[in-house]
Order: structure tokens, then C-alpha cells, then sequence
């Protein structure tokens, strides 16, 4: 099957996910998606069923975006895969459609994994400290609600894991795509998820921005989109070479 768009690193697919992933019969390190979440009465707004289900013949590992709403409705369609973790992107601005709800400032990205855990590439990246804690002989928490947990001797590098919640500024008016994420949110979700030069594929390409974050981050990157109107876009985003600030959110 021959690539809408093509170069060294990246591979853009125009068609229904679920006719080409598997005719490309790749196995990939990491899924990135921000699927349909079938929330609008947006034309592209609609859940292809099934396919987690297929991501999985693929991949052992993926972060999905996705509204709480999106992922309790579509339960079933994760059985498939095991819950790792969420992660928080926090907003500088946000929707508020519905005057008796609080005012959305975030969406979630979570961690679904297959098989064993020590099998799945998971390296949490580090930001520079901002406390002043020094490093300590291993001990154990005593911590009422985790119960006893070993904790090894380390050493003060200056850094500490990323928080779980993320704040990264949105595309805002610079936006392809009505959903698409900032370069700073899915730089550390392949960071963590995918060894350097692996293999990241999102089967809901969009704008192009997680084709864009692994390219930027080392790796490899194929997509799928199914309007050829954002295809277009994201060949045309993906032939600009462009400075960019990843936490800061855009191009330079």
C-alpha cells in the first residue's frame, strides 16, 4: 500500500484504520491516539468500534486521550488491555459550553499495556527539582493507605519524576485539527512509552502532531487518517521543517 506522505521517519496512511493497520502488518512499540470520541454531531466525530480490540493485534502498549465519558461508555472495547495509570493535561484555557458544570480545563491520556508488565517500556522522564530533599539510605514507607513499600537509596540528582498532571498550553487559534494536541503533552507520553528509535503509530493521525512529537523525539512514526482534508494537512505540516519548543506547545 502505497503512503499518502512519506520521508526517512514517518509513514501517513489516508483510509479507515481498521482496513490498513493490518494489511501493514507492522508491530509497533507504542500506539498514540486521540480517537473519535462520538461526543459532537461533528462528521468525523464517530467511534470506529473495535478498534482497541485491532490496536492490539499491534502493540502491546498505548496511551488513548479520551473524555471519562468516552472511556466508561467504551469499557468492553478495553478488555483486551490493563490500566496502567492516567495522566492529567492541564489546559491554559478551556470549554465552558455548560453553565452547571465546572468550566474543563483538561483531558485525560491513559496507559493501557498488555502482558507482563516488566515486558512494556516504561521509563518515567525527569524535570529539574524544585524542592530541596537530599538523598537517603533505603527504608520503607509506613504510609497507612499503600501499606509497606520498599524504597531503594538513591541519590540527589537534581531532578524528579514528571508529575502526573501536565500543564502544556494548547494549539489554540494555530490549530489544524478541532482536537489536536500540543507537541509538550505527547512528547513525554512516547518518551516514557517507546524506546529510542522504536516504532510509534497513531490510527487516528489528525493534524499530525504525535507523527511530528516522535519524529522530533528520535523515533519512528506511522499514521492513519480517514479524511483526506487533515491527511492533506498533516503531509503538508510534515514537509515544513520548523523549530519548536515542546512544553511550550507549537512551532517557533
Amino acid at each position: 500500500m502505497k503512503p499518502y506522505y512519506e520521508d526517512d521517519t514517518v509513514q501517513l496512511y489516508l483510509g479507515d484504520m481498521r482496513e490498513i493497520l493490518p494489511s501493514l502488518a507492522v508491530q509497533a512499540d507504542l500506539i498514540v491516539t486521540d480517537p473519535p470520541y462520538a461526543e459532537t454531531s461533528l462528521a468525523w466525530d464517530r467511534w470506529p468500534d473495535g478498534w482497541p480490540t485491532l490496536a492490539a493485534t499491534v502493540t502491546r502498549s498505548m496511551w488513548c486521550f479520551g473524555s471519562m465519558r468516552m472511556f466508561l461508555d467504551r469499557r468492553d472495547e478495553f478488555a483486551d488491555w490493563k490500566l496502567s495509570q492516567d495522566v492529567i493535561w492541564e489546559k491554559h484555557n478551556g470549554t465552558g459550553f455548560a453553565k452547571d458544570r465546572f468550566r474543563r480545563v483538561h483531558e485525560h491520556a491513559l496507559h493501557w499495556y498488555r502482558g507482563p508488565w516488566r515486558n512494556t517500556s516504561h521509563d518515567v522522564p525527569r524535570v529539574p527539582s524544585t524542592g530541596g530533599h537530599q538523598g537517603g539510605p533505603a527504608s520503607r514507607s509506613t504510609i497507612a493507605h499503600t501499606g509497606t513499600i520498599a524504597r531503594q537509596q538513591w541519590t540527589d540528582d537534581g531532578t524528579r519524576l514528571m508529575r502526573s498532571v501536565i500543564k502544556v498550553r494548547s494549539t489554540h487559534h494555530a490549530a489544524i485539527h478541532p482536537t489536536e494536541k500540543p507537541l509538550g503533552i505527547l512528547d513525554p507520553l512516547i518518551r516514557y512509552a517507546c524506546p529510542e528509535g522504536g516504532l510509534v503509530v497513531d490510527p487516528f493521525t489528525g493534524s499530525g502532531s504525535t507523527l511530528e512529537a516522535a519524529r522530533l523525539s528520535g523515533r519512528r512514526a506511522v499514521g492513519i487518517e480517514a479524511h483526506e482534508p487533515y491527511a492533506e494537512a498533516a503531509a503538508e505540516r510534515l514537509q515544513q521543517p520548523y523549530l519548536v519548543d515542546l512544553f511550550g506547545g507549537g512551532a517557533a
